[in-house]
């Protein structure tokens, strides 16, 4: 599809040991510890920390292990900050007594290992019978309809995926529940759920490298993770019938859909719906134009920090300093799009509170 100018735009002893904090930077008053999403984890290791430390002098330990068990210990108040690309619970902002902080925004997808196939076409109605059990070989019917002059194997499907309670799971299985009603009623979505056929790995690393070493095998991962283990991704068809990938201007086409953003708001962005012009053949509108492009699996990542935080100073500094224009444009090497204006101002309002 031609590209236009729009934008383009548990218990607390065991989390702790879970999250493994150097104990050199575990304590202190220059130094904040956080735990939680594998799919934020590059940006802030690789970008928020080591520049925030660079501009303060300010330390920043991140331990990726998972958003369940981020949740966990920002519940158990084992770190600072806990970090979940899935909105919390009501349950678990009780237990919580937290806020939550849009602070990142990207995508999971799915990626793939079949020899000889470089792309790979697949709707949400596919993957849900993949991994629903109902469609196990490569050359079904189904996908070879969506993926026309493409030779398919007939190779068996070994669906893959998260272990653990994980971010990437919640945006995956949401996007399914919406695309498939079978889904829907069997399995649903969550952090967690019973996968009816396939193979667990922890982390978006755990899945990447069964994904990697497995013929014919599909599972759902962060693109940093794609990028970085060599694997292959697969198009995704969103709700205007388009196969897109979880490039930049496709993830922030998602978000700017999304214009109505209020305090500790949870912002789904997941699968948004297509409205076709009322003319046949009529130039398309800006909405239009950005829901054609959208990635239909893009979601944000939030920082998960106490209403009441015992380094509230440093901790309104460090995220502050994360949601600005040039962090935030740090993270296209990364997969990560910027957020949108109406978010920022949503968020500096946010950890102002703290």
């Amino acid at each position: 599809m031609k590209r236009t100018s729009v934008i383009r735009a548990v218990t607390a002893a065991a989390i702790v040991a879970a999250v493994a904090i150097p104990a050199s930077s575990a304590f202190g008053s220059g130094s904040l510890t956080g735990a939680g999403s594998t799919l934020v984890q590059p940006l802030v290791q690789k970008v928020f920390g080591p520049d925030f430390q660079s501009s303060s002098g300010n330390q920043v330990a991140f331990s990726g292990v998972g958003s369940g068990a981020g949740i966990a210990a920002i519940t158990g108040r084992s770190v600072d900050f806990g970090a979940s690309d899935a909105p919390l619970t009501t349950s678990q902002a009780s237990s919580c007594g937290c806020v939550e902080i849009a602070w990142a925004l990207s995508a999971t997808g799915p990626a793939f290992n079949i020899s000889g196939l470089k792309t790979l076409n697949l709707s949400g109605p596919v993957l849900a019978g993949i991994y629903l059990g109902t469609i196990t070989t490569w050359n079904d019917p189904q996908i070879q309809k969506i993926n026309k002059g493409v030779k398919l194997p007939a190779e068996k499907i070994v669906p893959v995926f998260r272990s653990d309670g994980s971010g990437d799971t919640f945006a995956f299985t949401n996007y399914l529940s919406h695309v498939s009603s079978a889904w829907k009623s069997k399995v649903g979505l969550g952090t967690q759920v019973n996968f009816p056929v396939g193979t667990g790995g922890k982390g978006n690393s755990g899945v990447a490298a069964i994904i990697s070493s497995t013929e014919g095998a599909i599972g759902y991962v962060s693109t940093f993770y794609v990028r970085g283990n060599g694997l292959t991704q697969a198009t995704v068809e969103n709700s205007a019938g388009k196969f897109t990938y979880p490039y930049i201007q496709d993830i922030a086409a998602a978000a700017a859909l999304v214009t109505h953003v209020s305090a500790n708001s949870q912002i789904s962005i997941v699968n948004p719906s297509w409205t076709p012009p009322k003319k046949k053949g009529a130039k398309l509108t800006t909405v239009e134009k950005l829901q054609q492009i959208a990635y239909p699996i893009a979601t944000y990542t939030y920082a998960i920090v106490p209403s009441q935080p015992k380094q509230a100073s440093l901790l309104q500094q460090f995220l502050n300093f994360a949601i600005t224009p040039a962090e935030q444009k740090k993270g296209a090497s990364l997969t990560f799009a910027p957020l949108p204006a109406s978010v920022v101002t949503v968020d500096k309002t946010e950890i102002g509170s703290l």
